[in-house]
């Protein structure tokens, strides 16, 4: 039997709980859910979740350990997580990002004195 997790997504506007099989690539879940991992011009030109093009960023609360080189940098540096990166083996709440252009964020806040 396929064991379900429950995965919080947090988006600008609502906040949604799905259910993920255990060891599902989160990408590929955000994606079969309907929820956009990519920013605009990434929908249609991106890596497909290899961990090559940086565009499937999220925040993930609890992250968990990551196993993928662009990955331990990310968390290594405070950066968003790539989603295609992350098996849910776990509760997670994942935040998803504004993105524009490529996968490029924009700052929540400017730390400007």
């Amino acid at each position: 039997m396929d064991e379900r997790i429950p995965v919080t997504v947090v988006t600008q506007d609502d906040e949604t709980t799905i259910e993920v099989g255990r060891g599902d690539n989160l990408r590929d879940a955000l994606l079969e859910h309907g929820f956009p991992v990519y920013g605009t011009i990434s929908t249609h030109a991106n890596c497909g979740g290899r961990g090559l093009c940086a565009t499937c960023t999220v925040e993930v609360d609890p992250g968990p350990e990551p196993t993928h080189w662009h990955d331990v940098a990310a968390v290594r540096f405070g950066y968003p997580r790539l989603s295609c990166c992350i098996e849910v083996e776990h509760p997670l709440t994942v935040r998803l990002l504004d993105k524009y252009v490529w996968g490029q964020v924009l700052p929540r806040r400017l730390d400007v004195p």
